[in-house]
């Protein structure tokens, strides 16, 4: 569904061009203005079709960027280098509509004290990426087992590259979806707006009673946070603290 709303907006957005193309003073059409109109175009259209607004960028830059390689003539090699390494890199983009997300210093500090805070002995990360959490943590509390989930290929293989120094921290590219978390004292996920219903309802039935659900920047729907935290980062992240509880939805 991911994919045919981004070819739907990238289409959309051609019509849009072609049809205003005409209408324009001479001096201003041409390619480059086509190439605006068309990448415009497909950013609102991807807004109607409410997409993610990560998406929004992609869809400005998709027709320009594409446009800008043909002009230089790469080898056709390069081509299928590239898609080879978005593919390794934004697989969870196709596969399970997660895309690499990355988390400042101050996420991992505040996790890390929610960590302390709880006397947490095993952690748990999913969509883990390179390890911009994990690893940290594990460096921070060499006693507290992690184990961490990434399922795009090189980001898993960079994050196991940068965690092979700590015994404690362990990543894996199994479905996390049939793993169970009963475990786990605190779990840290930062997955998309797509996936939180259904991790709140697999949370739900695979977390203990009292451990404690840290999400990233997403909420999940029906569902009342402990707390909210507000970091001040560049993207100004909030961690949503869910108690695990008989009844989390409310």
């Amino acid at each position: 569904m991911t994919l045919s709303k981004a070819f739907l907006a990238q289409l959309f957005g051609l019509i849009i061009a072609i049809g205003l193309n005409p209408f324009l003073p001479l001096q201003n059409s041409g390619l480059v203005t086509l190439l605006i109109l068309q990448s415009s175009g497909a950013m609102f259209s991807s807004l109607l079709l409410r997409q993610p607004r990560w998406w929004l960028m992609i869809h400005l830059l998709f027709l320009p960027s594409a446009a800008t390689l043909l002009s230089i003539q790469l080898s056709a090699h390069w081509y299928l280098l590239i898609l080879i390494l978005l593919t390794l890199v934004f697989w969870g983009t196709i596969k399970g509509d997660v895309p690499l997300f990355l988390s400042s210093t101050a996420v991992v500090d505040a996790v890390s004290q929610l960590i302390t805070k709880e006397s947490a002995q095993h952690f748990a990360e999913l969509g883990a990426g390179i390890g911009t959490v994990s690893v940290p943590l594990a460096q921070q509390h060499p006693q507290l087992i992690i184990n961490a989930w990434e399922r795009a290929p090189l980001p898993w293989a960079i994050n196991l590259l940068r965690s092979r120094h700590y015994p404690n921290s362990h990543c894996y590219r199994s479905n996390l979806w049939s793993c169970d978390f009963n475990q786990y004292d605190v779990i840290f996920a930062f997955l998309s707006p797509a996936v939180m219903p259904e991790l709140g309802a697999k949370l739900k039935s695979t977390m203990r009673p009292g451990s404690l659900l840290i999400s990233s920047s997403f909420a999940i729907p029906n569902w009342k946070p402990e707390s909210i935290k507000q970091l001040n980062d560049i993207a100004k992240t909030q961690l949503f603290c869910y108690r695990i509880t008989e009844a989390n939805e409310q």
